[in-house]
């Protein structure tokens, strides 16, 4: 486009691929106490993980706690994408968050982490920070939305 710079192009992507955790969302994940975390290998294989330390922080960005990952860990090293599912009993809404995943084990987000777990218990290791950067969030809850891109 005639005019438009480098920044221009990377602002547009960046809207484009935004998805945002909304309320509503939000409120579903406040709820639960321990999540299913999806990853793959790099040849595919799936792998489903329960995950107690998940947690929003920011409208795009849930940060996963990890104290004894293997195969989660071994995944998103060699393939950075995961699912995390979130489903509430009481009113019945589920929505399925998918994203590219960057692991830290230093840095300011890494040590807020850890200092969180360490409070909850100070036998956990906190190993390391996933963080996930939310790409798509889709609807699981049964009925005629059920699987449809929410963000």
């Amino acid at each position: 486009m005639e005019g438009s710079t480098d920044d221009d192009a990377v602002g547009r992507r960046m809207q484009e691929s935004m998805a945002l955790i909304n309320d509503e969302i939000r409120a579903v994940f406040e709820k639960i106490k321990v999540f299913s975390v999806a990853t793959a290998a790099e040849d595919g294989t799936p792998n489903v993980a329960p995950i107690a330390f998940v947690q929003l922080a920011g409208d795009d960005e849930v940060w996963v706690g990890d104290n004894y990952m293997k195969k989660t860990l071994a995944n998103v090293r060699a393939n950075p994408k995961m699912a995390i599912y979130a489903w509430d009993p009481d009113s019945k809404k589920c929505f399925q968050v998918k994203g590219s995943v960057e692991v830290r084990t230093e840095g300011a987000g890494y040590e807020k982490m850890k200092a969180t777990m360490k409070a909850k218990n100070e036998a956990f290791p906190a190993k390391s920070l996933l963080i996930l950067r939310v790409e798509e969030v889709f609807s699981c809850t049964p009925g005629p939305g059920a699987g449809d891109r929410v963000a």
